[in-house]
């Protein structure tokens, strides 16, 4: 039993300390928006990715940078409506 409770305090830990590992009210679209953006970060982030990118686009490296900080405004398009219970 003391193991259970050590280990579901440690994920507690986690889940205030980093936004992406979500918590127990964590919805399905913000799951997936914090995926989305830590995707676009991580491309932004990594030289080559960001290079493959603004050849396969023929774009700018810069066009292709700006295109992802765009995207990550809302990745997942709009957020669903709350339903009013």
């Amino acid at each position: 039993m003391g193991e259970r409770y050590n280990i579901h305090s440690q994920l507690e830990h986690l889940q205030s300390k980093y936004i992406g590992t979500g918590h127990a009210d964590t919805t399905k679209y913000e799951w997936l928006t914090n995926q989305h953006r830590d995707s676009l970060a991580s491309y932004m982030g990594h030289y080559d990715i960001l290079n493959y990118f603004a050849i396969a686009e023929n774009e700018s490296k810069a066009r292709v940078r700006f295109n992802l900080m765009e995207r990550m405004l809302q990745p997942c398009g709009p957020p669903p409506e709350k339903l009013e219970d």
